[in-house]
């Protein structure tokens, strides 16, 4: 059977009959697989960044299996390791098992078994990759425009503009590990994008040639108004006669950038570290990074004069720009919430109308009210309500002990919390854990988190028949937080935005 999972199974034992059986089995279901007969092979062959399962035997000639086990997990703790046992050795595996191990297969082995047991640990390895992979991307973006905010801080009055334009594209670079970025902007018209500033480019950004709107990747995904994410661009024919030659990678996205909902430009990257770094499964990150920069825009002159010229905007700052296309694509209902909480907070720039729209997309999405945001207090002992949703049935409650039920643990420990009958946990605390009508719901409680702190919790209380999985609060977790630090960044932007339009007043003098 064809497979399109790209993690290697490492398979560890002495015994050569069950290295050879084994590894014809994984194969002729379609596993790549890398073999090791001693635990000194295995130790070596598992830094290998493509092996992502273990299958270890307990017993190995110069190491036991429960030492290799405790070696790799120390060295890669996030590899799933399968453990092969005779049926005597069940105390080596309950060991084993303690000591992380995902699971165990008896042999003799049973070859649909094992097929079953690699699947598993396989999804189960590359869907924690994928996950601290996004948390990883997401931690570089935090990172990346608090730079920028310093750096913009920093800078003399005359030189903001400059430091601005190229912090973008470095920022994008870093969060994105992308050799080449460019950021485009539109004339007032909006009939043309000009590159402004790049990274990794061979040419000055004055030698690069405009594009026209509707025309090219940049002009495309600017007329589109969302997301483009492009594997390979010589498979599709809007853009066969991409610049043959000229670029290290055939993998692209183009990110739209709406500043007070305008379309003011795009961000374009390419020649990414990883091969997958910008296929369409990244549209949601590359959203928060539009989202980010296009904050920051709003102090670039040329945005200002573009956003003047913006007499008439639709209701939705996308005047002109079709909708639909990005409606009719298909997403999970986690991707759809993500989406919608970016778009919420892509479509206002108020500290408060973003929140509660935010929260409003995570209602309806999830069939949940109310919904709260709760920011810890500066001594870190209480939570207070920043904003709310209660849909019309009940509200939720003004402040809640940082310390105490399900939601004092989502704080303690930065746990998401997702469950369909709260009360029968025992940390369950009914002063705590309900909204203000006392009534146990299915509770939905992640945290929110800026550089690994966890700032505060959101909790959403699901209609009874609901259900709330750990990966949709994954999702809300990543999605609301980047909203809060959205409007924190709003709030501090506003200083530097009101620093430079007076220095532009004693310019223009």
């Amino acid at each position: 059977m064809g497979r399109s999972q790209k993690s290697r199974v490492l398979i560890v034992d002495d015994e050569v009959f069950f290295l050879e059986a084994i590894d014809e089995i994984l194969g002729d279901a379609g596993y790549e697989t890398c073999r090791a007969e001693d635990g000194e092979g295995a130790l070596r062959l598992a830094q290998d960044p493509e092996v992502g399962v273990v299958v270890l035997d307990v017993r190995l000639p110069d190491m036991d299996g429960i030492q290799v086990l405790a070696h790799i997990r120390e060295m890669r703790p996030e590899l799933s390791i399968i453990m092969l046992s005779a049926s005597t050795d069940q105390e080596i595996v309950l060991e084993a098992l303690r000591l992380g191990a995902s699971d165990y297969l008896a042999k003799p082995l049973h070859d649909e078994e094992l097929v079953l047991a690699v699947g598993r640990a396989v999804g189960t390895y590359e869907a924690n990759h994928d996950r601290l992979r996004m948390r990883g991307r997401i931690d570089r973006l935090v990172d990346a425009m608090e730079r920028l905010s310093g750096l913009l801080r920093l800078a003399a009055p005359e030189d903001r503009v400059e430091v601005l334009r190229q912090g973008i594209v470095e920022a994008a670079a870093r969060v994105l590990e992308c050799e080449r970025t460019s950021l485009m902007l539109a004339d007032p018209e909006r009939d043309w994008l000009s590159v402004v500033a790049a990274r990794g480019a061979p040419v000055e950004c004055g030698s690069m040639s405009p594009r026209k709107v509707g025309e090219g990747a940049a002009g495309i995904g600017f007329a589109e108004g969302r997301v483009l994410c492009v594997a390979r661009a010589s498979d599709d024919d809007r853009f066969a006669g991409r610049a043959s030659g000229e670029y290290g990678s055939d993998a692209f996205a183009i990110v739209p950038l709406v500043c007070l909902g305008v379309p003011v430009g795009v961000l374009c990257l390419t020649e990414a570290a990883e091969d997958d770094a910008l296929d369409p499964g990244e549209a949601s990150l590359l959203r928060l990074l539009g989202m980010q920069v296009a904050e920051f825009l709003a102090a670039d002159p040329a945005v200002e004069r573009l956003l003047q010229a913006a007499v008439e905007v639709d209701v939705e700052g996308l005047a002109g720009f079709d909708r639909n296309e990005l409606d009719r694509t298909p997403i999970d209902g986690d991707a759809e919430l993500a989406r919608a909480v970016c778009e919420a907070v892509a479509a206002e720039v108020e500290p408060q109308r973003v929140l509660r729209l935010a929260l409003s997309a995570v209602s309806h999405h999830l069939g949940a009210a109310p919904v709260a945001l709760y920011m810890l207090s500066p001594d870190g002992r209480s939570l207070e309500r920043e904003a709310e949703v209660d849909g019309g049935l009940v509200g939720d409650r003004d402040g809640l002990p940082a310390d105490r039920g399900l939601t004092g643990l989502v704080v303690r420990v930065g746990q998401l919390v997702a469950t369909d009958q709260p009360e029968a946990d025992g940390r369950f605390d009914a002063s705590i854990d309900t909204p203000c009508d006392g009534l146990a719901r299915p509770l939905l409680g992640v945290p929110i988190k800026l550089r690994n702190k966890v700032v505060g919790v959101c909790r959403a209380f699901l209609e009874e028949g609901r259900s709330a999985s750990p990966r949709t609060a994954e999702v809300l977790s990543a999605a609301i937080s980047a909203a809060v630090r959205n409007v924190l960044l709003y709030r501090s932007l506003l200083q530097t935005i009101e620093e430079l339009a007076e220095a532009r007043r004693q310019s223009r003098g």
